[in-house]
C-alpha cells in the first residue's frame, strides 16, 4: 500500500538553514523541532531577510489528530508606555528602476515576536530538548557562515538600510557590500543565542535583552518595557479556500487576502486565459519585502511551514548581542494608519497547507512582501493544476501585476505573453529574480526551494518500525 504521507524533508532559504533542519529530523525531532532550528539558523545565515528581533507566522498540521493550527508571532505596535513624536529617517531603495520610500531608525522598531514564536512552537509540538534545538544556531553564530551570493545581490539593493550603525562592519567590505562567498559574522549574536537557550524567550521580553532593546531605542522610538512584557503569541484556527479540487488552508487575515484570491480564481485549461485571470485577481502596487520561509515534513507525517521577517531593518543595533532591530513601523506597505499600541501590525505573510480531501498534499510558504500572494498562487497552480513536481513548480517563470503593467520572468509561453500584451504593458525581466518572491514548499514529489534566493533542500529516508 502506498504511504499517503508526504516525504520526510526540509526546504529552506539557505543551505545552512536546510542542513540544520535535516539534522533535527535525524535526531528524532518533530516538524516543530526542525522548524524552530531552521528559523534560528536563518537568524544567523539569512540576516538580510530575518532576525531574532523580527516576527512571523507558522502553520502546523498534527498528523495524529489531523488538526491544523496557525501561530501568529508577528510584531506588535509599541506605545503602551506612551507615544513619542520622534521622526524616522526616510530612505529610498532603488528596486527594479523604481525608488521605493522606506523609513529606518529607532522610531520604526516594533515589538519583536520571533523569540516568543519559536518558544511557543517548540512548547506546543517539540520533542527534542530546547537546548538541543537552539544549539546549531549557537554554533553557526560563533563561527559565522558563508554569505550566499544571491543574498549579497539583495544586500546591494537594500544597502542604505543595512549599512547603518554596526551594519557597516557586518555587511560592508572595502567600501562595498559583503560579497557572496565571504564570511557573514555578527559579533555578539552567539551571546544572544546562548541567552535564548539558557534563559528562554523571556529574556527578550522581561529580561536582560529586553533591557538592551529598550535602551537602544531610547527616547527616539516607542518601544518600552510594558510593550515587551505584554507580548504574547496568538494561536488560531486557519481559514480555508478552494482552488479546483483542493482546499487551501492558511491564517486568513493577511493584508492581501490570500485565501480570497484562491477563492476568486477560476482555473482554465488555456494558459493565456488563466494568466489573464491571475492578473485580475493579483493586481496590486509593487513593494519591497524582506522575508524568508521554511517548510518541513517529519517522520510521523506532521507538517510545518514558517515565514519570518525583519523588515528592511532599522539600522539600530545592540552590539553586545549582535542584534539588528526590526523596522516594521517603517514599512510603508504595512502601515495603514490604524495601528494601535499592543495590537499586531498587518502582514502579507501567509504559510499554507493544501489538502485533497483530508490528506495534505503540499505545505509551504513564501517571502517577498506583496509578491508573497502571487508567488504562492502560481506555485500552487503549477502543482495542483499543471501537475508539476514542486521543485519545478517553484522554478517556473512567474508574473506579477502592478497598477500600470505586468512584470514577467523570461520563459513564459508565447501565447501567455501575447494575451498579456493585448491587455497590459508587459515588462520582461532578463532572468529569474528575487523580486518575484521566494518559495519553500514540499509535496509528494519532495522538497523545493526557490533558486531566486539561493534556497536549498534536504530529503531524508522515512524511518520504519
Amino acid at each position: 500500500m502506498t504511504d499517503p504521507r508526504l516525504p520526510v524533508c526540509v526546504a529552506a532559504g539557505n543551505p545552512v538553514t536546510a542542513d540544520v533542519g535535516a539534522d533535527a529530523l535525524r535526531a528524532g525531532g518533530s516538524a516543530a523541532d526542525a522548524a524552530v532550528a531552521m528559523v534560528l539558523a536563518a537568524c544567523v545565515a539569512e540576516t538580510v531577510f530575518t532576525g531574532l528581533t523580527g516576527g512571523g507566522y507558522a502553520i502546523y498540521y498534527e498528523a495524529a489528530t489531523r488538526t491544523t493550527t496557525c501561530l501568529d508571532f508577528f510584531v506588535a505596535v509599541p506605545g503602551l508606555a506612551g507615544r513619542r513624536t520622534a521622526v524616522p529617517q526616510e530612505i529610498a531603495i532603488d528596486f527594479g528602476g523604481q525608488l521605493v520610500p522606506y523609513a529606518v531608525g529607532p522610531a520604526t522598531v516594533a515589538v519583536p515576536g520571533v523569540p516568543a514564536g519559536v518558544a511557543a512552537l517548540h512548547r506546543r509540538w517539540g520533542r527534542l530538548a530546547w537546548s538541543d534545538v537552539v544549539a546549531p544556531a549557537i554554533g553557526h553564530a560563533a563561527h559565522g557562515v558563508v554569505f550566499a551570493p544571491l543574498h549579497s545581490k539583495v544586500l546591494a539593493t537594500i544597502a542604505p538600510a543595512m549599512l547603518l550603525g554596526d551594519g557597516i562592519h557586518v555587511y560592508g567590505r572595502d567600501g562595498d557590500v559583503l560579497p557572496g562567498g565571504a564570511r557573514l559574522f555578527h559579533p555578539g549574536l552567539e551571546t544572544a543565542m546562548r541567552v535564548l537557550a539558557d534563559e528562554g524567550a523571556e529574556a527578550f521580553y522581561t529580561g536582560r535583552i529586553a533591557e538592551a532593546m529598550v535602551a537602544a531605542v531610547g527616547q527616539q522610538g516607542d518601544l518600552s518595557y510594558p510593550d515587551l512584557a505584554a507580548y504574547g503569541v496568538v494561536e488560531t484556527a486557519p481559514g480555508r479556500a478552494q482552488l479546483g479540487e483542493v482546499d487551501v488552508v492558511a491564517r486568513g487575515d493577511d493584508l492581501d487576502d490570500l485565501l480570497g484570491t484562491f477563492d476568486a480564481l477560476v482555473l482554465d485549461a488555456d494558459e493565456g486565459v488563466l494568466a489573464s485571470r491571475m492578473v485580475d485577481v493579483l493586481r496590486a502596487p509593487p513593494r519591497r519585502g524582506d522575508t524568508t520561509s521554511a517548510a518541513v515534513v517529519d517522520n510521523d507525517g506532521n507538517l510545518c511551514a514558517v515565514t519570518t521577517s525583519l523588515g528592511l531593518a532599522s539600522g539600530v543595533w545592540i552590539g553586545e548581542y549582535g542584534l539588528h532591530l526590526n523596522s516594521m513601523l517603517g514599512e510603508g506597505e504595512l502601515v495603514r494608519g490604524s495601528e494601535r499600541p499592543g495590537h499586531r501590525m498587518g502582514s502579507m505573510m501567509s504559510p499554507l497547507i493544501a489538502f485533497r480531501g483530508d490528506a495534505p498534499i503540499l505545505v509551504g510558504g513564501a517571502a517577498g512582501g506583496s509578491r508573497i500572494r502571487s508567488a504562492l498562487l502560481q506555485v500552487v497552480i503549477n502543482v495542483v493544476h499543471h501537475r508539476r513536481p514542486v521543485a519545478e513548480a517553484i522554478a517556473a517563470p512567474r508574473l506579477n501585476p502592478v497598477p500600470d503593467k505586468v512584470h514577467v520572468e523570461p520563459g513564459l509561453p508565447p501565447e501567455v505573453l501575447r494575451v498579456l500584451a493585448e491587455r497590459d504593458q508587459v515588462t520582461v525581466w532578463p532572468a529569474l529574480d528575487s523580486y518575484f518572491g521566494g518559495v519553500a514548499a514540499i509535496d509528494a514529489s519532495g522538497p523545493g526551494a526557490d533558486p531566486r534566493r539561493g534556497g536549498d533542500v534536504r530529503r531524508l529516508d522515512r524511518a520504519t518500525g
